[in-house]
């Protein structure tokens, strides 16, 4: 495989998950987007925010390509920053000003991704000893991942908001199943693990 299309086929991939992330978000309150629902406190908007960061870190620090310079960096992104201060929206930051970062990071990733060589050198100093030192290959490999477990994240918490579900838009890749199917689904599922449980 020629290395244009490694990263091309690497791009769609990860513009995929970028895509969902966004996707979850589409016709939620301001609240719902927002609101934590796991006890870490997982939420859509927050998932976006450190979804940007993931690619300003990996796609600009780690190949000397910041995204912010000259201008400052946002306290969430600092190493200052409050622990998963860029896993929530404060009520100061819109859904714009965050959906509208995250699309401009985008174009900065994309922008090293098509400068750079897969073999190009990078370094991650939040990486321990011995692993610091990276190729592009390894970052987009990496980046895929977490984007995609994000993405999952996502789903779930979407789901949990307002029964939505589904792998893309126009492609929900679930079977055609109404609320009564679902709800009868769950329940077989329930007897069966109370079941397991009584053994």
């Amino acid at each position: 495989m020629t290395e244009p299309t490694m990263k091309a086929n690497l791009q769609r991939y990860l513009q995929s998950a970028r895509d969902v992330l966004l996707w979850k978000l589409e016709g939620l309150s301001e609240y719902d987007v927002r609101r934590p629902l796991t006890p870490t406190g997982t939420n859509l908007l927050g998932l976006v925010k450190h979804a940007a960061g993931v690619e300003l870190g990996y796609f600009g620090d780690v190949f000397g390509r910041p995204f912010f310079a000259p201008d400052p960096q946002p306290s969430w992104y600092g190493a200052d920053a409050e622990p998963n201060e860029d896993m929530w929206a404060t009520a100061d930051e819109s859904r714009e000003e965050i959906v509208g970062l995250y699309r401009r990071v985008w174009e900065h990733s994309d922008a090293t991704i098509a400068e750079l060589d897969l073999d190009a050198a990078g370094r991650v100093p939040w990486w321990g000893e011995g692993r610091q030192e990276v190729t592009l290959h390894q970052v987009l490999v990496h980046v895929l991942s977490d984007l995609h477990r994000h993405a999952g994240h996502a789903d779930i918490v979407r789901e949990l908001i307002d029964g939505s579900a589904g792998l893309v838009q126009g492609n929900e890749n679930l079977p055609p199943v109404d609320q009564a199917g679902w709800e009868a689904h769950r329940e077989r599922l329930e007897q069966a693990a109370r079941k397991a449980a009584d053994g």
